[in-house]
């Protein structure tokens, strides 16, 4: 095949050139032998040829088929239920007098090589556009039109084809219906209580909302326009009092999302990742980070705190040079804000009790995403709980003699992107407290020591930290987060202090039979702007200024 062939357009081969190819498909036919002795057949293509004229119904109940050579015919029709052959990856109906197509086309959305030459088509459906999957189109021989032709002819035509005719489609898909609020639990009015909500979300930066990436989406529906508008919709339908973003590049943050959200009522802070530090203004502007807002009528910043994982690990790394090599060149953050909860957002508080509140430390972090490197996800997270540890060490120190904040019953809530499944490294460790040394995640390569001297531990068979964590959020509860074509999963998470909060109620998950119904293959999509799902918790501040040790941090 051609250099011009692997680019997707097909050249019109003679009969004997299409027939006497060296590649040419090969079948194999059991023997008399073999059936006797019991061997099987295993197969997921077929072929048909000989002038046929129509196709039988039969043949749409092979689902299981990866290839369907149908060429050199006299087919004058495709059946709608040709989209019933989910899996097919090859589609070859070249040869045949085909004067138009079905949209269930474009239900096949794995195939990889579609053959169309020489028919007498002269239009395609824009259904065509939705299979992103598809490297090599064939359309030549047809009298199709010049708008089409001319893209098609073009270097990369079968990719800018594609674009232009999923563009083109009409979506007649209804929006989603609202995500359903699930009730946990009533507030306890017998003592002071604060009530608030928080959201988590990564919203998916400009620059990762490719078409390569996110074929299945129109283009139209990947720009940063679009998207932004209905991202701060969406936002701004939850109205949370604590958000955390993810993925927010630097000059979004402070020309669309800080100003937006200001006249909403809301403060916020923001750190771009590590790698910005080493650019110019012009490209630093680019580079996407994390950041919280808080609402000010609930909430003061008392401190800001940036947690560069890198530095921490270039400051570590002693005795491990995968800590280097594999640790330090990830430039994730993560990004910590201790708030003091206004006055008036408690309820049934005296003035001698409000003296004694209890701040607020919320965290939100983007950890690495290469499921290759879950050594560096599970280490990211071991520095993160470190750091939070000083940070809530260091305030003790500066503010205990103001006397106005109870350090000691400081409660956490750690939200973000941990791109780690609930049975990973990760979540075990936040959850339970605890990690293996011998943990699988660490992959054997030499961590042990210069994590012990990090978090300053003795223990020769387990990490600890700390913090008294729960998620939120359960499997049963919402089954993915993160929804594309190649991964359904949950990777995104709200951790609260499970002995000072106490969740409320939660948004539950999109509906499941929407997705179903509409083939959403993934996200984004025109309806949904991001390919995580926004997480959304009303928690209860419990008040409790006595409790010691308290609800998050146990002095070991």
């Amino acid at each position: 095949m051609t250099d011009k062939n692997k680019k997707g357009n097909i050249y019109k081969m003679s009969r004997k050139e299409k027939y006497e190819n060296s590649s040419r498909r090969q079948q194999t036919f059991l023997s008399p032998e073999d059936i006797a002795a019991g061997r099987k057949t295993f197969w997921h293509g077929i072929e048909i040829t000989g002038n046929v004229r129509n196709l039988s119904p039969t043949l749409w109940q092979f689902e299981h088929l990866t290839a369907v050579y149908i060429n050199d015919n006299n087919l004058l029709r495709l059946p709608n239920d040709i989209g019933l052959l989910c899996n097919l990856k090859t589609l070859d109906v070249s040869s045949n007098k085909l004067r138009s197509l079905p949209a269930e086309l474009g239900e096949l959305i794995h195939l990889r090589e579609l053959l169309l030459n020489n028919n007498l088509l002269r239009v395609l459906p824009y259904e065509i556009g939705k299979l992103f999957h598809l490297q090599i189109l064939g359309l030549h021989g047809n009298p199709l039109g010049k708008d089409v032709m001319s893209i098609y002819n073009e270097p990369n035509g079968t990719q800018k084809l594609l674009t232009y005719l999923l563009d083109n489609l009409t979506v007649n898909v209804p929006p989603p219906p609202q995500r359903p609020w699930i009730p946990l639990a009533r507030p306890n009015r017998s003592r002071p209580t604060c009530i608030f909500t928080v959201m988590c979300y990564n919203v998916l930066c400009d620059k990762y909302a490719t078409r390569q990436m996110y074929g299945y989406c129109p283009s139209w529906a990947l720009s940063w326009d679009y998207r932004k508008k209905a991202i701060l919709d969406e936002i701004r339908h939850y109205s949370a009092d604590i958000i955390s973003l993810q993925e927010i590049e630097t000059e979004q943050f402070y020309h669309f999302f800080k100003p937006e959200l200001k006249n909403d009522g809301y403060e916020g802070i923001f750190s771009p990742k590590s790698r910005a530090k080493t650019m110019g203004e012009n490209e630093r502007k680019y580079v996407d980070g994390c950041a919280i807002f808080y609402r000010t009528s609930k909430f003061m910043l008392l401190k800001e705190h940036l947690v560069e994982f890198n530095q921490l690990a270039m400051a570590n790394a002693e005795g491990s040079d995968n800590m280097l090599n594999r640790v330090m060149p990830k430039d994730n953050i993560g990004l910590a804000a201790l708030l003091k909860v206004k006055d008036s957002a408690w309820e049934s508080i005296t003035p001698e009790q409000a003296l004694l509140t209890q701040p607020i430390l919320v965290c939100t972090a983007h950890i690495h995403w290469d499921p290759e490197f879950c050594d560096v996800k599970l280490i990211q997270t071991m520095m993160l709980g470190n750091e939070l540890k000083s940070i809530l060490d260091e305030t003790n120190h500066s503010l205990r003699p103001s006397h106005k904040y109870d350090i000691n019953n400081v409660q956490l809530l750690l939200c973000g992107d941990f791109n780690s499944l609930p049975d990973s490294g990760v979540i075990e460790f936040l959850s339970s407290g605890r990690v293996s040394m011998d943990h699988q995640d660490f992959k054997e390569l030499g961590y042990k020591s210069c994590l012990q001297r990090l978090l300053g531990t003795e223990a020769f068979d387990e990490f600890t930290h700390s913090f008294k964590l729960a998620s939120a959020y359960s499997e049963d509860i919402m089954p993915y987060t993160n929804y594309t074509f190649d991964f359904k999963g949950i990777i995104d998470y709200i951790f609260y202090s499970k002995t000072g909060m106490v969740p409320l109620g939660l948004l539950g998950p999109i509906s499941s039979d929407w997705l179903r119904e509409h083939k959403v293959v993934g996200c984004p999509h025109p309806h949904i702007s991001s390919d995580h799902f926004p997480l959304l918790v009303e928690l209860e501040l419990l008040y409790n200024p006595t409790q010691t040790p308290n609800g998050l941090i146990g002095r070991r």
